[in-house]
């Protein structure tokens, strides 16, 4: 975001660094978080995400497929993000597909891990129909409807509500079925399995302006700063993947610091987003 005063610039990093921030904030509080579940209906599953002026929705599909020979224990998850062109003037054109990009990169690093799978956040081989033969395959769109900051965050959070939002279809394998024959399957168009998010994980984001960090930026203090660390963090404490972005360079004994700290503010933003969930998901019953 540009078209900053140095007056305001020097303002916005006077109050991180006396911890009291524009919008009367700490440096590791959050704005308030608000949830929407099945707000898409074609969809298997889907929720919108509210942190501020953030506002984003994430949607998932559900489709059989074959299992990647490398894991044919395992099913598969991709996720694709979008940003409105009216979200930001900035995201006119090439920008927004940049960031967009940049955005699917770093959510499929938080929420799956490394390559091989290890530390995923979302359970993979829970996927599986028929080993080496039938998976599920989930498709994971996310829009971002308007922008204020720390959008990496508010995404993640709409992709773990929409997966607790998600039905499966109950599948029937069809028995005597050869070795090397593909299996015939029946697919329930009325019996759904919820999707198991226990140990889908939060991304927490620490943005470092001047000699501070602080959790769920917006855009002016994005604007100031010298480096950012997403960290997503599920309820185990467990660390499923790190991203970082901004060109400075951050000693290990500070990553080290910053895994602690968002470990710590993990535990409120997993409360907080779950009360959220089961809320909406209780609305959208009633």
């Amino acid at each position: 975001m540009g078209g900053l005063s140095l007056g305001e610039k020097h303002f916005i990093q006077g109050g991180i660094a006396q911890d009291l921030r524009c919008d009367g904030r700490k440096r590791l509080a959050y704005r308030p978080i608000y949830v929407e579940t099945g707000v898409i209906p074609q969809a298997n599953g889907s929720a919108r995400v509210r942190m501020g002026a953030t506002d984003v929705i994430a949607s998932v599909k559900a489709e059989l497929g074959k299992p990647s020979l490398l894991q044919p224990d395992k099913g598969k998850v991709s996720i694709y993000i979008d940003c409105s062109s009216t979200a930001e003037p900035a995201f006119e054109g090439r920008g927004g597909d940049e960031l967009a990009t940049e955005l699917s990169v770093a959510l499929q690093r938080c929420l799956l891990g490394g390559k091989s799978g290890a530390g995923a956040g979302i359970d993979l081989s829970s996927l599986i129909v028929v080993e080496g033969k039938i998976c599920w395959d989930l498709y994971i769109d996310g829009l971002v409807v308007s922008s204020d900051g720390n959008l990496l965050d508010a995404l993640g959070a709409s992709i773990k509500a929409a997966l607790s939002n998600t039905g499966i279809p109950r599948v029937q394998v069809a028995a005597g079925t050869a070795n090397d024959e593909q299996p015939e399957v029946d697919v329930s168009d009325e019996e759904f399995l919820q999707f198991d998010t226990s140990g889908v994980p939060v991304i927490v984001t620490l943005t470092k302006v001047g000699r501070h960090y602080i959790v769920d930026a917006t855009s002016e203090e994005e604007s100031q700063m010298s480096s950012a660390v997403s960290i997503s963090v599920n309820r185990q404490g467990h660390i499923c993947g790190i991203t970082k972005r901004g060109g400075a360079a951050l000693d290990p004994s500070i990553i080290l610091d910053m895994i602690s700290v968002a470990k710590h503010v993990s535990e409120q933003v997993i409360n907080k987003l779950d009360s959220e969930i089961a809320s909406a998901e209780a609305q959208e019953e009633s």
